[in-house]
């Protein structure tokens, strides 16, 4: 009973967003407002809630779920489409276009090549959201239909994320279960290797998936297989390298920037443009104006990032907002790095490749107050989504769940293992959020069914946590806001869901018959 108490604000939102094809924001707001009665009135009476629930507790939690909303969640959505913005305003779009569309007559070497190579990239370097904005807006500045844009985006954004934002997810997913919270370089690179390869089937199946939804023909399958067989298997063939010999932060980069040259050399080996006569061509220079905002996104965020620990450490250590919440037990307290969030590093990179493509400081200031005024329905969804999941955790609601599949699977629990990750970034939106909530579950489980390689059900989480991504109402969210499809949430995830279920059924047969 306790589980079918916890479960009804997932219930509740897919009723609200598919069933009576709700606004994103009035179902997510709605859904909060009943998991807020839940946490209040019946989570108490079921005897489910920690020792220390408070009903004031529940409040706090509300306003940890705001905190982490603003910063740095809707920080990065709105300096990544304000980076955008910023591009149309300059019409260096334009360039940037015609080099994508230049490459291949073949339009699925296009987006797999945005969503698949720059989109992992992104991701890999950035995360929160970045990779599903812009390569979602670039599509659309394409002349692509907003729902494909959305759906192709969100499909990509997947394998990534377990290594997103120089490999936080599996870096914490480490520490959770780590003796004494810090785990070894060992570790690390054992279960981001466990990782890609229970992810390893959809390192092909899903630039198959992509290509087929941008070319439907049956003539097409055999040329979208090679392409997914020569791109997925060299992204897979980096990532797990990598992984193994360099671990966490690595991976979706490096096999990023492999994707994007394997891309390239299909491109120039196996389907030149047919018409090369009407091809523009650039220099140097006006390749780099055009570039110039993403250019320096991608240098802020790597000079930021754990790869220089030195420029790392100052700016972690520096600025930092600590605000101590009742909830939080004594001596913690929730972080914010004004000078070390990769909000600012948008903003930074924007603002500079800005002023090279020759908009005005003025007109910079507009175009992120106008931004700002358009995202007003994502604030609101976005907000009460992690508000949410804040108040859920709090009650207990996300642990009952999580305990009830296990109890009821047993022995077959590896094949639900990545279901449990993928509950947790649905709810959470975040892998590395998921990875907090259920690291030490999916140990205790292990352990309980006395299974040999605890961390190869450890890293199932991660596995699932990816695949969860692709549903998320909080992505979902970043993805109609970069489309201009404000409202239209449960539209995409509608068009996503079947896909979400096939990738967390093959994560979870991989974590079976893979160990």
């Amino acid at each position: 009973m306790s589980a079918i108490i916890a479960i009804i604000p997932i219930v509740l939102l897919f009723v609200l967003m598919l069933g009576l094809k709700m606004a994103g924001h009035k179902s997510a707001f709605l859904t909060l407002l009943v998991t807020i009665a839940l946490a209040l009135f019946v989570a108490p009476a079921m005897g489910f809630v920690p020792k220390d629930f408070t009903f004031a507790g529940v409040g706090w939690a509300v306003v940890e779920g705001v905190l982490k909303a603003v910063f740095p969640i809707l920080i990065i959505i709105l300096m990544a489409i304000f980076s955008y913005n910023v591009l149309v305003e300059s019409k260096e779009i334009e360039v940037i276009k015609n080099q994508f569309t230049s490459l291949s007559d073949d339009k699925g070497v296009t987006v797999l090549m945005l969503v698949w190579g720059f989109g992992g990239l992104l991701e890999g370097m950035a995360g929160f959201g970045t990779a599903v904005a812009i390569p979602a807006a670039i599509l659309i500045s394409l002349g692509y239909k907003p729902v494909f844009s959305a759906l192709v985006a969100l499909i990509a954004n997947t394998v990534p994320t377990g290594f997103g934002a120089v490999g936080v997810p599996v870096i914490t997913l480490c520490n959770e279960v780590a003796a004494g919270g810090v785990a070894s370089p060992e570790l690390i690179r054992e279960v981001s290797t466990y990782c890609v390869v229970q992810l390893s089937p959809l390192f092909i199946i899903l630039p198959f998936i992509i290509l087929t939804l941008t070319n439907r023909s049956r003539s097409a399958i055999g040329r979208n297989l090679l392409i997914s067989l020569w791109v997925g298997g060299i992204s897979l063939a980096t990532q797990y390298v990598v992984a193994m010999f360099l671990g966490a932060e690595t991976p979706a980069i490096i096999g990023s920037v492999a994707a994007i040259i394997a891309l390239v050399a299909y491109s120039k080996l196996f389907a030149p443009k047919k018409d090369n006569g009407n091809v523009k061509h650039y220099t140097a220079a006006e390749t780099f104006r055009a570039w110039s905002v993403y250019f320096f996104i991608l240098l802020f965020i790597l000079l930021s990032g754990p790869l220089f620990p030195d420029i790392n450490s100052f700016l972690k250590s520096h600025l930092v907002s600590r605000v101590a919440l009742p909830i939080y037990a004594d001596g913690t307290t929730f972080n914010f790095g004004w000078i070390s969030n990769a909000g600012l590093m948008l903003l930074l990179g924007t603002v500079i490749g800005g002023l090279i493509q020759g908009v005005s400081p003025r007109r910079l200031l507009v175009i992120l107050a106008r931004t700002t005024v358009n995202l007003r329905k994502t604030v609101i969804t976005i907000i009460s989504l992690v508000s949410l999941a804040s108040v859920m955790n709090y009650a207990g609601m996300i642990v009952v769940i999580a305990s009830a599949l296990a109890a009821v699977t047993g022995q077959l629990y590896p094949v639900f293992a990545p279901l449990i990750g993928a509950i947790g970034t649905f709810v959470t939106g975040s892998d590395t959020s998921s990875n907090i909530l259920f690291a030490k579950l999916q140990a205790n489980v292990a352990h309980q069914l006395n299974y040999g390689n605890s961390d190869w059900l450890v890293a199932a989480n991660t596995t699932g946590a990816t695949g969860g991504k692709m549903i998320s109402p909080q992505s979902i969210a970043i993805a109609t806001a970069a489309c201009d499809m404000q409202g239209r949430d449960g539209e995409i995830l509608k068009a996503a869901i079947p896909y979400a279920i096939a990738y967390i059924a093959i994560g979870g047969l991989m974590v079976l018959l893979a160990a």
